[in-house]
């Protein structure tokens, strides 16, 4: 019996070639790891589609690197509902179904969370992307799946290249939400920041920023990270985006950005597996584990 199971993705069980980002991976891992046996708490690392593990074995499962769940949705909905009912998950089962979908967005902006300005198109629209930007008025956008991660199928437009996407959007939105925002010149000119927070806490913040010619942050996509400190407006907007959450998060990332109008603005909220940069502050991993061995007590 273990008392937690971190969840990562098959690429990250046993690799046979190490990579400078499975090397990060790996670190962050471990220092939460360490922290949690540091309070006597038996742990494992365990792939999320590794079939063979009994999720009844443990007594919490803790998302952390499973980042392939986007390209195996549906493998990944019916595992999530079935290892509910066997253990209990963090962040817990409703706040990760809530969050894999980029609706959430709405939910936050009715809470009064700025967020980047966000237009959804729901399955079956037949407007083209033309269509659709005409009517809202913007030319410069991005446009992504409700539901994806690692920016896939994220397109940065302009009037030039709607007809080259026209294609493949067609092909998502026939049965997929997607969703178009203006492009933020924020995430070209300095970056996106990435603020974590443990318990409700704000610990440390980092700033992603893209390569040159591309927009983005990802390192993937050769992306690079830099410690970064926030204003309080910063913190305080990304307090108030966790504090907007119907159930509390045990741990999230605020993504924001500058927006059009120069107002700090929610791009995304992390709840399900983010990259939370505990190499960049190890205490935060400290702070993560002692929240979890409070639910034990």
């Amino acid at each position: 019996m273990f008392d937690v199971v971190i969840l990562t993705d098959e690429r990250f069980i046993n690799p046979k070639k190490r990579s400078e980002h499975i090397e990060n991976v790996f670190k962050e891992d471990g220092l939460v790891m360490d922290e949690l046996e540091k309070l006597g708490l038996k742990t494992k690392k365990v792939a999320w589609s590794d079939a063979s593990f009994d999720w009844s074995q443990t007594r919490i499962a803790l998302f952390r690197t499973t980042w392939d769940y986007a390209e195996k949705f549906m493998e990944f909905s019916e595992w999530l509902m079935d290892v509910s009912m066997r253990t209990k998950l963090v962040n817990d089962y409703e706040t990760i179904i809530w969050n894999l979908d980029k609706h959430y967005l709405e939910d936050l902006q009715r809470e009064g969370v700025n967020i980047v300005e966000t237009h959804f198109i729901e399955p079956g629209d037949q407007r083209s992307l033309q269509e659709i930007h005409n009517e809202l008025g913007w030319e410069h956008t991005v446009l992504k799946p409700a539901i994806s991660a690692a920016a896939k199928d994220t397109y940065k437009l302009n009037p030039d290249e709607w007809a080259k996407v026209e294609q493949r959007y067609a092909a998502i939105v026939s049965d997929e939400s997607m969703l178009i925002q203006p492009f933020q010149d924020d995430v070209v000119k300095r970056g996106e920041i990435s603020l974590m927070l443990i318990g409700g806490v704000y610990t440390h913040a980092v700033l992603k920023v893209a390569k040159p010619g591309d927009f983005r942050v990802q390192d993937d996509f050769g992306g690079t990270v830099q410690n970064y400190t926030p204003t309080q407006e910063e913190i305080d907007l990304a307090i108030a985006a966790v504090n907007a959450c119907e159930i509390q998060p045990l741990y999230a990332r605020v993504d924001l950005v500058n927006d059009n109008n120069g107002n700090p603005a929610v791009s995304e909220l992390e709840l399900v597996e983010p990259e939370m940069w505990f190499r960049n502050n190890e205490n935060s991993a400290h702070m993560l584990a002692q929240e979890i061995q409070k639910l034990f007590s």
